[in-house]
């Protein structure tokens, strides 16, 4: 079900599956802007992040992209990955600092959209606690809390949670996704 695309265009943002030459970029978004501290720890060692991304090329259970703008600039990454039945778990998601506040609202509408066009109806992922930001964003998508630990806080959202949050947000998206395979 988890199928890698290698564009999926939105309306001000691009999703591009992540590629080895891409390693410069996803490492220093996960070890020197602030976003970095509320993902898992990531070893500030370019090879291993190469390795990884190869690794990744030949692994369908998961998809990476690095996010874009309409001028072609890397502004992001995010991931699918751990499918459970109709269920996908979405994370990496790392934005640059200063970046448009609607990209976060676009990209999160591109990943269930993507998601849904793949045949998933649910969505399962966890945010660090500390991270107040994102926790409040996706309750405000819908999404309910069903767990917590020390760090992290879990939860789900419903294909009609999702299919809310794409009609009340729909300014932000307001077309189909062109998606190249």
């Amino acid at each position: 079900m988890l199928k890698k695309a290698s564009k999926i265009i939105g309306n001000n943002l691009v999703f591009r599956d992540a590629r080895v030459d891409d390693a410069d970029f996803i490492l220093a978004l996960r070890t020197k802007g602030k976003a970095g501290k509320f993902l898992s720890s990531t070893e500030n060692d370019i090879e291993k992040q190469k390795q990884w991304l190869l690794k990744y090329a030949n692994d369908d259970t998961q998809a990476y992209f690095i996010i874009q703008n309409k001028h072609g600039e890397n502004v992001g990454t995010v991931r699918l990955y751990d499918q459970e039945g109709d269920s996908f778990c979405w994370g990496s998601w790392i934005l640059l600092d200063g970046i448009p506040s609607t990209y976060s609202i676009e990209s999160a509408l591109i990943i269930y959209s993507y998601a849904a066009l793949l045949g998933f109806k649910r969505s399962h992922f966890d945010v660090r606690k500390e991270n107040l930001s994102v926790w409040r964003f996706h309750e405000k998508f819908g999404a309910k809390r069903v767990k917590e630990t020390t760090l992290d806080y879990f939860y789900t959202i419903s294909e009609n949670e999702i299919q809310l949050s794409l009609k009340k947000y729909i300014k932000f998206l307001p077309h189909e996704l062109d998606v190249d395979f």
